[in-house]
């Protein structure tokens, strides 16, 4: 099974490359690597072409850069990559193998940071992805191409994309779990402060799920973020 990787990625020079580097092995052996960027204002797009099949732009938003990527895909099954999270390693085998019997699922999640909390914080993802049956961007979604095509894509929304995809994609089918680690930078809960961050991502999770309108919840998320680096 063939595999495409799709990257959205938005100003992340500094990382891209050691973030892009763990995909060559299977690039090496037929998958495709494909990164879509948001209007970078430093160096992404540059860095990240000879690391990628195909490097691509469209408008700033995970969902759309994602369904632009996937568009372009010509794999059996896509992967949904965040440029700040690395799978495990043989992860293209055990998503071809989880595939075999589903059409879609998604990793376990640690994050990178040393701090106690954050093992808490990892082990209450990964509980409440087994057993609501979504996963978040950090957690590699992979689906059949067939089936992401079929369901119409991400919706276009700039927050909760990843969400709300697999609230529609649960209803077709329970996701393959698959129990190995992908690793996500801890960046953003150490910029903006542990317990804030923690806090301030379920608050806008239960506001989403009251209804709320996802354009003022990612401003709101974006004020959020904002206020704790101006403080520091």
């Amino acid at each position: 099974m063939r595999l495409s990787i799709i990257v959205p990625v938005w100003n992340e020079a500094r990382q891209l490359p050691q973030s892009l580097r763990p995909l060559q092995a299977a690039r090496a052996q037929g998958h495709e690597v494909i990164v879509v960027d948001g209007g970078s204002e430093d160096d992404s797009a540059r860095l990240a072409a000879p690391f990628a099949d195909r490097a691509l732009r469209a408008a700033r938003g995970r969902a759309a850069q994602m369904n632009a990527g996937a568009a372009a895909a010509s794999g059996e099954a896509l992967l949904f990559l965040h440029a700040d999270t690395c799978p495990p390693p043989g992860f293209e085998r055990r998503i071809a193998a989880a595939l075999e019997h589903a059409v879609w699922g998604f990793f376990a999640a640690r994050l990178s940071g040393g701090h106690c909390l954050f093992r808490l914080i990892e082990t209450g993802m990964n509980w409440r992805s087994r057993l609501s049956a979504i996963a978040t961007g950090d957690q590699c979604l992979f689906v059949r191409r067939a089936q992401f095509a079929a369901m119409g894509g991400f919706a276009p929304i700039p927050l909760m994309e990843d969400v709300e995809l697999c609230r529609r994609l649960r209803r077709v089918a329970r996701p393959a779990i698959i129990r190995e680690r992908a690793v996500t930078s801890s960046r953003r809960w150490e910029e903006n402060g542990i317990l804030r961050t923690v806090a301030l991502m379920w608050w806008l999770r239960l506001l989403w799920c009251a209804g709320r309108d996802p354009a003022r919840l990612a401003r709101r998320y974006e004020r959020g973020r904002c206020y704790e680096r101006g403080r520091r």
